[in-house]
């Protein structure tokens, strides 16, 4: 950053809009290695607390505040990072022509707290989670010959979408099955993912169960409602890696309780929610995934591996931060006066 916007003179603020997060998000192998830093980062390098969440009158909707703090290289604290993600989801906006979730992205400088950028959430989010999913998937997937590996994807949302590119590449020449219970995102969505590089296949299925029977691989990412747990283990293959972004919509407590080896992104968060009754009747988790990646732990020879996201502001930031700096190198954003 140059001396004549470093926050702690200047006071302007750099506003990203949805489509700028868009033109400067780094690309694929990149939005990986950011997601494998900041799942270690979390083993001891950062402070953040569990979700701080309010839930406004409509059913289903939500409100949480993500702070997080990274410890960088630099013992002066210059390289740190340090802001917030602020997401709201009210489901019912779907009726209303609106999109279900919003969300802004807070940085601000580690040393003096001055506000230094504003970034749309939206996009981060969805790339963040989808790489944290493909990190999981890379390490754990079951090795598979004399076939193509088949993969599920429950859910054909932004999230879902976002999982294309990812599953293409950590699993090149996959064959997908796409579940969603409006069928006309599911077809669209497999449309889609016949054109994205190293999907071989992508077929849409009549029901969950139907996509999941045969799949190696397991991504829920299915809306939160009322139903949920309602993936037992009698529907995965014996060596599944099952990945749920949506808590426990999909997947139960018995999948996660016969697991080989289960982990999460972040502890202290699982079980927050945990006793907010989102997981009720789940193991404790084996370790995170950051702690996996640290202890060179390998999957398992023999059974199902479960590995939880919830989403953690930590890669927000991380995401953000990677996304600030291409902007600023390509000219992209408003620059509000403070």
């Amino acid at each position: 950053m140059s001396p004549t916007t470093d926050p702690r003179v200047d006071r302007r603020l750099r506003y990203l809009s949805a489509a700028d997060v868009v033109a400067a998000m780094p690309p694929l192998d990149v939005r990986l290695r950011l997601a494998e830093q900041t799942m270690v980062a979390l083993v001891a390098d950062a402070e953040l607390p569990p979700k701080i969440g309010v839930h406004p009158r409509p059913d289903g909707s939500f409100a949480h505040a993500m702070p997080a703090h990274l410890r960088g290289a630099d013992p002066a604290g210059n390289d740190d990072l340090l802001g917030m993600k602020w997401i709201a989801g009210f489901p019912g906006n779907r009726a209303r022509q609106l999109p279900a979730i919003h969300g802004l992205v807070i940085l601000a400088d580690p040393l003096t707290g001055v506000p230094v950028a504003l970034l749309d959430a939206g996009p981060i989010t969805a790339e963040r989670t989808a790489a944290v999913s493909g990190v999981a998937i890379a390490r754990f997937a079951p090795v598979v010959t004399a076939r193509p590996l088949r993969a599920a994807l429950i859910g054909a949302g932004v999230q879902g979408r976002s999982h294309l590119p990812v599953l293409g590449h950590v699993l090149p020449g996959v064959e997908l099955a796409i579940f969603d219970r409006h069928l006309d995102r599911a077809r669209e969505l497999a449309a889609e993912a016949g054109a994205i590089e190293g999907i071989a296949e992508a077929t849409v299925s009549a029901t969950a169960r139907d996509a999941i029977q045969s799949a190696d691989v397991v991504v829920t990412a299915a809306s939160f409602g009322p139903v949920r747990q309602v993936m037992t283990p009698d529907w995965l293959t014996p060596d599944a890696l099952v990945v749920p972004i949506d808590y426990a919509t999909y997947c139960s407590a018995a999948v996660a309780r016969d697991a080989a080896l289960f982990l999460v992104d972040q502890r202290e968060q699982f079980l927050a929610n945990r006793d907010a009754g989102l997981f009720d009747d789940y193991p404790d988790p084996a370790a995170t995934i950051g702690e996996a990646i640290v202890a060179g732990t390998a999957r398992p020879v023999v059974g199902r591996v479960v590995v939880s996201h919830l989403g953690v502001g930590l890669a927000d930031l991380v995401f953000g931060n990677a996304i600030l700096r291409r902007a600023e190198e390509m000219g992209l954003g408003q620059t509000l006066e403070g």
